[in-house]
């Protein structure tokens, strides 16, 4: 069973003093990527809150917008700096001193200078509400990993259809492969006959050399590695664990080999074959792109 890299999930909690709402999205990526958007009172909470993520995603980014708020009274106060109403008053007095200026500052004056008065949020014990944050990610985290697991069984079947059409792919390559290397052997022969034809080469020693170079032309062992490669391909499939390494891994050898028989062979049907095989290893190393 495996799990895609995208994915969505939401959760939330809610309390006669406190609301959280958070959300939660997953896209390709090498490695794992947590990223917070949250407020700044929160921070405090960051590793924890990662921790809870990492325990059931290993790749991917993950982009957590978490929005919280207290509920009932408001509970803002109100703040007086007086020192700095005082110096705002001294520094009117000495323009005064210094300008032919007359009046005085007002309360109302007072209010309008940046600094004198503000706004202040008592500071919260995230400590107090983390139970009621850990469910919510739990529960956003849930969502995203269950989209995570139908879209990986939906990759996975994809995958499993083009190996399958890579494995005939790969058949009719081996029943072509007599053939090519005979063919191979006869061009071979007669090259070097016509080349040869008024010296004194040993046909004994000629035969031999044919025989040689005409197994060079093989395919028969990157057959073999194909299939090998495409059972191993199909295994990792049906894991649970994190395969999209491993995956990336066997394309990248089915990919060596089928190049390899492309190298080898000149026969006209192979090489149309051979192409067909790199069509699907190329379809399926796009789907395995977004596996995790």
């Amino acid at each position: 069973m495996i799990k895609s890299m995208t994915g969505f999930g939401r959760g939330g909690t809610n309390s006669d003093t406190f609301k959280i709402n958070i959300e939660m999205k997953s896209v390709n990526h090498r490695y794992c990527e947590i990223v917070l958007h949250m407020p700044r009172s929160m921070n405090v909470l960051e590793d924890r809150i990662k921790r809870v993520i990492q325990q059931k995603i290993a790749r991917g980014r993950v982009d957590v917008y978490i929005n919280a708020h207290m509920c009932g009274p408001d509970r803002t106060e109100v703040k007086v700096d007086g020192s700095l109403a005082a110096s705002y008053i001294q520094a009117v007095k000495e323009l005064k001193d210094k300008l032919p200026l007359t009046g005085e500052a007002s309360v109302t004056e007072l209010l309008q200078l940046p600094g004198v008065f503000s706004l202040e949020e008592p500071e919260e014990d995230m400590e107090q509400w983390w139970p009621d944050i850990e469910a919510a990610l739990e529960h956003a985290r849930a969502g995203l990993m269950d989209m995570r697991v139908k879209e990986g069984d939906l990759l996975a079947v994809d995958i499993k259809e083009r190996s399958g059409r890579i494995d005939a792919f790969v058949n009719e390559i081996e029943q072509r492969s007599p053939v090519v290397v005979e063919e191979y052997r006869e061009r071979l022969r007669q090259r070097l006959h016509d080349l040869l034809e008024s010296g004194t080469l040993d046909p004994a020693r000629l035969d031999a050399e044919v025989v040689v170079l005409a197994e060079r032309s093989s395919i028969a062992e990157e057959i073999v590695r194909l299939r090998s490669h495409l059972l191993q391909l199909g295994d990792c499939l049906e894991l649970s664990s994190p395969v999209g390494r491993k995956l990336d891994f066997l394309l990248q050898e089915l990919n060596r080999e089928i190049n390899t028989i492309s190298s080898k062979s000149s026969d006209l049907i192979i090489n149309r074959t051979v192409v067909e095989v790199k069509s699907e290893l190329e379809k399926i190393r796009e789907q395995i792109q977004n596996i995790e």
